[in-house]
């Protein structure tokens, strides 16, 4: 499948990656208004709390916040209001599927334009327990320290000659 000419990111859900151990992942389209997608080219969107559920065999998504255009008619389109996600249907069941056998979460990981297309990627999850999430930051934090100790050795050197 050809690239498309057209790719921009509009918004990452960062804080899913630590909170969360992604397992796999899927593109799927998103049903949006006009005003919603003008403010989507705009980067006006958060995906902070936002997740996935699937309802009478659709995937609807709760929780993303998409800040109203402002020179849109001003009509009363709530912002974090659930929007469908368009996916095959092979791809429906078993997302479903693997949601309800294993007790994942299917959570947006980012927010694309792929072409003229708003997409989504959506990320099969599973939360990290408070304990996973005190080791990643105590490593992350060592690994920082040793960078600047190394650092600082490198630059003590090249002052010396």
């Amino acid at each position: 499948m050809p690239m498309a000419k057209y790719f921009k990111i509009v918004a990452e859900n960062r804080k899913a990656r630590f909170d969360y151990a992604i397992l796999e992942t899927c593109q799927a389209g998103l049903v949006l208004t006009g005003n919603e997608v003008k403010s989507f080219r705009l980067g006006r969107v958060n995906l902070r709390d936002s997740f996935a559920r699937a309802e009478r065999g659709e995937l609807w998504i709760y929780g993303m916040h998409v800040s109203p255009y402002s020179s849109a008619d001003q009509r009363k389109i709530d912002p974090v209001r659930r929007r469908k996600v368009l996916l095959e249907k092979r791809e429906l069941v078993k997302l479903i599927g693997k949601v309800n056998e294993k007790g994942l979460t299917l959570v947006p990981l980012r927010v694309y334009f792929e072409g003229n297309w708003a997409k989504v990627e959506l990320g099969l999850a599973k939360a990290k327990k408070k304990y996973e999430k005190r080791d990643k930051l105590r490593r992350q934090t060592a690994e920082r320290e040793i960078e600047r100790a190394f650092k600082g050795k490198t630059n003590a050197r090249k002052n010396d000659n």
